[in-house]
């Protein structure tokens, strides 16, 4: 494979994960009432979901954007591996489907990350 298609397949690859947390804070925006109960249901407080909004934004469009790319997505790896404890709920199909998709979107992550830690740009 060409230079030129592998930087292009870490381009693809990384903006579809950005754009699953910039779609995830604007979920967050929009209806923060679902995050808010997947809280309170684990004894926190519905407030959180803010700078779980602000994170996810940032970091999204950090990725997007190309900025500290190995760091972030260290930091986004980290962020499904804790937030998956909110959908391991195994009499509900549909939140241990979200929960094993976020083991899968964090190893994506690691993967990105230890790309970019052992190919350092510029």
């Amino acid at each position: 494979m060409t230079p030129a298609a592998l930087a292009g397949m870490m381009w693809a690859g990384r903006t579809l994960l950005a754009l699953l947390f910039i779609a995830g804070a604007l979920q967050k925006a929009v209806a923060p009432e679902a995050g808010m109960a997947l809280l309170t249901d684990r004894g926190l407080p519905g407030v959180l979901i803010w700078p779980a909004l602000v994170y996810n934004a940032l970091a999204g469009l950090a990725l997007l954007l190309g900025f500290w790319i190995g760091p972030v997505a260290l930091s986004l790896a980290i962020y499904c591996m804790i937030t998956s404890v909110f959908h391991f709920l195994p009499d509900d199909p549909w939140q241990m489907s979200i929960f094993v998709k976020n083991w899968a979107i964090a190893g994506g992550l690691l993967v990105l990350s230890a790309h970019e830690y052992s190919h350092p740009r510029g």
